[in-house]
């Protein structure tokens, strides 16, 4: 994140955190979207922070069905 780069991925990002603790992470990436105008490439099953996207897709058996 030092460098700002345009596009972060993040796989599970807040999958052992707390319950708190996984929504200020999740507001400190819509944050930083909007600061510094970065994408965020979130994979996740948490259907809070995938409900909070710009854009969802959805996958099962390795196809994006929706």
């Amino acid at each position: 994140l030092i460098n700002k780069p345009s596009i972060i991925l993040a796989d599970e990002p807040s999958g052992n955190l707390d319950s708190q603790n996984a929504k200020e992470l999740h507001s400190l990436f819509f944050s930083l979207r909007d600061l510094y105008k970065q994408t965020f490439l979130i994979v996740t099953h948490n259907e809070e922070l995938a409900n909070m996207s710009d854009r969802k897709l959805l996958m099962k058996d390795g196809q994006i069905i929706e």
